[in-house]
């Protein structure tokens, strides 16, 4: 069951996904306060006994770092940077509430994405204007320029297409450098393993082998300790026999 800091934490970012949906002026400044909570509590939750689990941790943290992350963009000069913050931006992987069908960073990501663009094509195309000493009125775009701009703005995209692909395909042969890697390093291990079974086989094998030629050594060493017994026996009778019998025979003279 969510705790009442968890409850509080997912009130509190469903509402600043929706006023990151929604068009906000450039005096509006709850959402960055709202954002900033959301961080202090986010720490809190983490220290928290009864925290959720590290998944669930994660996945918040990806969407308040995305809602950083849009202010931020938000905040740049050109809208060529902005569009460019923007890919960059990862959005929430699961909804926030139940009743929402898509998560609903992912519809901002989308959105921003969109209105980022648009600026940038207008500023390309020499459509934004400003109401500043009439330039409004004053202000042609001749067809030559807009085909010049919109080539530039063409090229623009294609140059960050190409970067998101390159960047995709560094991504690509670096995993599969590292899957490569990994089978490499666990066929040595394995390899490793079968060596080290194969020598305890074998030292066990001579271990056997070394302990029946004890086994042998010993009851051998205990058979040539037996027959030097008996023929020191029967040479010490002999002598004691034969000295009786030598004075029985060589009377001692008087």
């Amino acid at each position: 069951m969510a705790s009442r800091l968890e409850i509080n934490f997912i009130r509190l970012l469903s509402r600043c996904e929706t006023m990151a949906s929604e068009k906000r002026g450039e005096t509006e400044w709850r959402l960055e306060k709202y954002v900033a909570a959301l961080v202090d509590m986010l720490v809190a939750l983490r220290k928290s006994p009864s925290k959720p689990t590290q998944e669930i941790l994660t996945e918040y943290t990806r969407k308040v770092d995305f809602l950083k992350g849009l202010l931020e963009a938000e905040k740049l000069a050109s809208p060529t940077e902005k569009a460019l913050a923007n890919q960059f931006l990862a959005p929430g992987r699961t909804p926030t509430i139940a009743n929402e069908r898509m998560p609903a960073t992912k519809t901002v990501h989308i959105q921003s994405k969109a209105r980022f663009t648009g600026e940038m094509r207008d500023e390309l195309l020499g459509t934004r204007t400003s109401v500043k000493d009439g330039d409004l009125r004053n202000r042609r775009v001749l067809p030559l320029d807009e085909r010049q701009s919109a080539a530039e703005l063409d090229a623009v995209m294609q140059h960050h297409h190409n970067l998101q692909e390159k960047l995709a395909e560094d991504m690509l042969n670096l995993a599969r450098n590292l899957k490569n890697n990994t089978l490499a390093a666990q066929n040595i291990i394995k390899q490793d393993n079968q060596t080290l079974s194969q020598s305890m086989r074998q030292a066990d094998l001579n271990f056997e082998k070394l302990k029946t030629e004890s086994e042998r050594l010993e009851q051998h060493t205990k058979k040539s300790v037996n027959w030097l017994l008996w023929l020191m026996l029967i040479l010490v009778s002999f002598t004691f026999i034969s000295m009786i019998l030598f004075i029985r025979i060589f009377p001692r003279l008087r």
